[in-house]
């Protein structure tokens, strides 16, 4: 069976974006993206909320992006190579290949579609995740914790769910940054 890896860019406070919305606290160096692309290039399938969704896809939908060097090139590629699953009651019709739409998130059909997998599946976006969390859907956790508090914002993990976790590797960075792999036992 797949794993189900839950990918996030966080503040040391906790945080994904800022009390604006805003991810710009997090501009990952070389290290760090080569990073981030090798665990999405790790899985085969994204499952994603409307929000975290539109703002992935411009990898898709702006080629601007790829073309800024070898390294988005390659981060473009992994993005567009995957299958998407979207949980959205209000996006009218994805904007991009390999996507499909599910308008409700059924814990079921995940664990169906995990069963199914012949490879990994990430679910980026905190509340998406939540919900896989809460559902006993998530078997890894991989964080990218920046050196930035940020004093309030949306929270990576949920405060509402227990998950006891096993440290599976950890690396540093040389900008600051630690990225931790965690199990869910």
């Amino acid at each position: 069976m797949a794993k189900l890896v839950y990918a996030s860019n966080m503040s040391l406070d906790g945080c994904t974006e800022d009390a604006r919305g805003a991810f710009d606290w997090a501009p990952p160096d070389d290290d760090v993206f080569v990073s981030i692309t090798g665990l999405m290039r790790s899985a085969r399938t994204y499952l994603y909320g409307r929000r975290m969704y539109e703002t992935l896809a411009v990898w898709e939908t702006d080629p601007a992006l790829a073309a800024r060097s070898d390294l988005t090139a390659d981060y473009a590629d992994a993005w567009q190579t995957a299958e998407k699953v979207v949980y959205s009651s209000t996006l009218a019709e994805p904007s991009t290949t390999r996507t499909r739409l599910e308008r409700h998130f059924a814990p079921d059909a995940v664990r169906d579609l995990k069963n199914a997998a012949t490879g990994d599946l990430l679910v980026g976006g905190p509340h998406l995740a939540a919900r896989a969390l809460a559902a006993g859907l998530v078997d890894e956790l991989a964080l990218y914790v920046w050196p930035v508090v940020l004093g309030g914002g949306n929270p990576a993990l949920p405060t509402d769910v227990r998950a006891d976790l096993v440290l599976v590797d950890e690396h540093r960075f040389g900008n600051g940054v630690v990225h931790l792999r965690y199990g869910v036992r």
